[in-house]
């Protein structure tokens, strides 16, 4: 690939996949990356995946699946600017949310607790698990079956897993896979990892901003004091005195979008260029990131983060959803975890006994690969079929 930096990752220097294939004609082995994820069934789930409103809440807002594509937009603008490895890194941005559960955070918390006895539940862990054994797609192996680049970035696009500093444990799932295929969790993965997980951030902070005043949780007068936000909201109303509030919200998002870009663009190309790194792995030997807000927008992100939490995540339309979804979690979990038959065959041979650890964790895999409506309607099942029996 034509442009890319010294520091990029290269789909020709790939360690490769654990399962040896032939190489594609027509694609490097980051495209083929990329393309699997996108024709998985996991990344078709995410379609009707809570992102924060579930999904018969309304058809603007974002889902999981927008909300990854949006992430993919920004992680290539930024990779690209770089002179990072766009493939490989539009490949992580779509994969990164694969193994939320239905119901976003609330379900994931909900299906953490039901599973604390067993090991918990990690959403990251579980897109590690989806891509290397629980999509049954090919003939040859379980899971996707992609290269080691994207499953380290997978891993540990967040930082290192392990070591003196960490004191959180590694989520099991990423545990057992390095046992057998190392991905080196005590250090930063690449950069166009770390350019997913920034803009990760960067897409689901405005977003946030745009799907809470779509659905009136606050106004735009309430981000008036917020740093960052509310100075271009005003700037906005003043370049459009007559602006309409559909118009002058999306103006706002958009240049809140540039100037975060605009920020990581400058914070990390200085950052790259002090660290001397001169291929992928050096920048993976670093004992900080290369991508990163500055100092300033960092604690503007931090202001903007405490605001959506107050005003949005902690809203009590959100709370009443998310109670709804934690109960749901529940149900199911417990009602599978005693009759794992409920279950599709292809699910229920994987299970052991009704209530053991083994089935735990095949009802904990069966729980999160569910979309919102689906488990509504399952439960819905479960609950028609229990009082039919008594």
């Amino acid at each position: 690939m034509s442009g890319l930096r010294e520091y990029a990752s290269r789909p020709e220097s790939s360690r490769g996949r654990l399962y040896g294939e032939p190489e594609s004609a027509t694609r490097d082995a980051f495209q083929r990356d990329r393309d699997r994820v996108i024709h998985s069934v996991a990344f078709r789930r995410l379609e009707y995946k809570t992102q924060v409103f579930v999904n018969h809440e309304g058809d603007h807002y974002r889902t999981r699946l927008t909300h990854s594509l949006e992430v993919a937009q920004i992680a290539r603008t930024i990779a690209r600017s770089l002179g990072l490895n766009e493939d490989l890194t539009e490949a992580l941005a779509l994969a990164h949310d694969l193994g939320h559960t239905p119901f976003g955070h609330a379900g994931e918390d909900a299906l953490d607790a039901v599973m604390a006895r067993f090991g918990g539940f990690d959403h990251n862990g579980q897109t590690l698990s989806i891509v290397t054994s629980l999509e049954w797609r090919y003939p040859e192996f379980d899971g996707l079956n992609l290269t080691w680049e994207t499953l380290e970035g997978i891993a540990k696009h967040n930082g290192p897993l392990i070591g003196p500093r960490i004191e959180r444990e590694v989520p099991r799932a990423i545990a057992d896979y390095d046992a057998k295929h190392d991905l080196e969790l005590d250090t930063y993965a690449s950069a166009e990892a770390q350019v997913a997980a920034l803009s990760d951030d960067i897409a689901y902070n405005n977003h946030d901003i745009d799907d809470g005043l779509r659905a009136e949780l606050f106004t735009v007068g309430d981000l008036a004091d917020v740093a960052l936000v509310g100075p271009i909201f005003a700037k906005v109303a003043r370049d459009y005195p007559d602006i309409d509030p559909w118009r002058l919200r999306h103006e706002a998002v958009r240049r809140m979008i540039g100037a975060m870009v605009g920020d990581c663009l400058a914070e990390s190309e200085t950052r790259l260029a002090d660290s001397g790194a001169r291929s992928a792995d050096e920048v993976r030997a670093l004992d900080g990131p290369v991508i990163d807000f500055s100092e300033a927008m960092r604690a503007n992100d931090a202001a903007l983060k405490t605001f959506l939490h107050a005003h949005m995540y902690r809203h009590e339309r959100v709370v009443k959803m998310a109670d709804n979804a934690r109960t749901t979690v529940r149900e199911l979990f417990a009602a599978l975890l005693a009759n794992p038959s409920i279950m599709p065959e292809r699910w229920n041979r994987r299970a052991g006994k009704a209530g053991d650890a083994r089935t735990a964790r095949v009802v904990a895999d069966y729980i999160a690969g569910m979309t919102d409506r689906f488990a509504f309607d399952l439960l819905g099942r479960v609950k028609k079929l229990s009082a039919q029996a008594s």
